[in-house]
């Protein structure tokens, strides 16, 4: 038996250059399954996505997916991409497994906590009080240069992954620290400050984009304190989640935010096709 992809559409162009299309995975030019297939929205034509990839319950099993996710590289090697990355629902272990044995590198993980109505306190002496508009522009300029870091280390070229860094942050806070729905905060310890946390509260969830202890107060639990913090905020704000983002290889934050209750809800997993 054949498993080829068949376009449902037209290949889609915006006027940015990304590219899409829709697929029928199909066995004999019998439809089995779908793939949604585009250039990402962040790292631009350089880098492939898949957006949807599946198998009718009652093909699975057969290695129409393996089949399928390989055609798709191919499509994206045709449309000139470097890259592809899929995101790997948490509770989907059979995706997870296919991909791990495709070659695909998990690169990060989206950790979930829901909330109750009572928030945490925090440590005696530790409060926090608002960035003020001089610490705004230092923060900023430090987290864009990390962000960039943080992807050119797991294989993003340099100037890709400034590029993503400051129109990530220019569309999250096209404000400034006046954003709407925005929390910047500095954590004081007996008057000194210790670190940040940037929270932004989304319709249904709060989300932890930073938080980061000052390199000379680490390892004293002011971490555990940045994120008692976020939930202080977010069910002040009437939040029942809060969510973030893990890279894989920061296990001491794993390890906190687990300790805390967060637990994974999908894997961003990226491969070369050079």
């Amino acid at each position: 038996m054949t498993t080829t992809l068949r376009p449902t559409e037209p290949l889609q162009r915006a006027a940015d250059g990304a590219l899409s299309r829709h697929y029928q995975v199909c066995v004999n030019g019998r439809p089995v399954g779908a793939v949604h297939l585009s250039t990402h929205p962040a790292f631009g034509p350089a880098v492939a996505r898949v957006d949807d990839l599946r198998v009718d319950e009652a093909d699975r099993g057969r290695g129409r997916g393996t089949v399928a996710a390989l055609a798709a590289e191919e499509v994206a090697r045709g449309w000139g991409c470097r890259g592809i990355e899929i995101r790997v629902p948490a509770a989907a272990g059979a995706a997870l497994r296919l991909a791990t044995a495709l070659g695909y590198v998990h690169r990060n993980r989206g950790m979930e906590k829901p909330l109750g109505a009572v928030a945490p306190e925090l440590p005696p002496g530790t409060r926090a009080r608002p960035l003020t508009e001089a610490e705004f522009g230092p923060w900023r300029q430090h987290g864009v240069e990390e962000f960039a870091e943080c992807w050119s280390t797991r294989g993003v070229a340099p100037d890709e992954a400034r590029a993503r860094a400051e129109s990530d942050t220019d569309h999250l806070l096209p404000d400034g620290r006046d954003t709407a729905n925005t929390r910047i905060s500095v954590l004081e310890h007996e008057g000194s400050r210790v670190g940040v946390l940037w929270l932004a509260l989304h319709e249904d969830r709060a989300y932890v984009y930073d938080v980061e202890t000052d390199e000379a107060c680490r390892g004293r639990g002011h971490g555990r304190s940045l994120m008692l913090l976020a939930e202080i905020q977010a069910i002040a704000a009437g939040k029942p989640v809060i969510g973030l983002n893990v890279f894989a290889d920061n296990a001491p934050a794993e390890r906190l935010y687990e300790s805390l209750g967060y637990v994974p809800v999908g894997y961003s997993m990226y491969k070369s096709l050079l």
